[in-house]
């Protein structure tokens, strides 16, 4: 037991070693919780989208279509393009919705997109992507393909604010 003086009244306080080391402790770790706050807002909010692309080549296939964001409470329009090389033959629509994250602000949507990890994965019509573009924002969707072509590939998408 240690005992402190109070300094208003010269009173001593009894405290235990324990209590005296448990209060230094938290004084220590309170940076510690403003930085990990921190470093959660930094990685920023997440957001709601959803577009529809339309896809036509023979070889080359050139794509664009529109879409929403949706963060912060707002709705923002979206202009949606590419263009994919490679065993391009046909016409579809897609129609994707999924969740944005890593967003600080809506402009931050804009950019060209790249896979991450296994990218594109199809099956019976559905695909389901997760794509990230310069900023680190990353979109995971999913959506249903109506049409003839081999494969929506959403390698390279380009999204712009509209």
């Amino acid at each position: 037991m240690t005992k402190i003086l109070h300094p208003d009244d010269n009173e001593p306080i009894t405290t235990t070693r324990r209590q005296l080391m448990g209060g230094i402790g938290a004084m220590l770790l309170l940076p510690l919780a403003a930085g990990a706050a921190e470093a959660s807002a930094a990685a920023g909010n997440s957001g709601r989208i959803s577009f529809r692309i339309t896809r036509a080549g023979l070889i080359v296939g050139l794509g664009g279509g529109t879409g929403t964001l949706s963060f912060n409470g707002r709705k923002y329009p979206l202009s949606i393009g590419g263009i994919s090389l490679g065993a391009t033959i046909g016409i579809a629509s897609a129609d994707f919705v999924g969740r944005v994250r890593h967003l600080r602000r809506a402009s931050d949507i804009a950019g060209t997109y790249s896979a991450v990890g296994a990218g594109l994965a199809a099956a019976g019509g559905g695909a389901v992507a997760r794509l990230r573009n310069s900023r680190g924002v990353e979109l995971e969707v999913s959506g249903k393909q109506v049409g003839f072509m081999a494969s929506i590939d959403l390698s390279g998408l380009r999204i712009r604010l509209a």
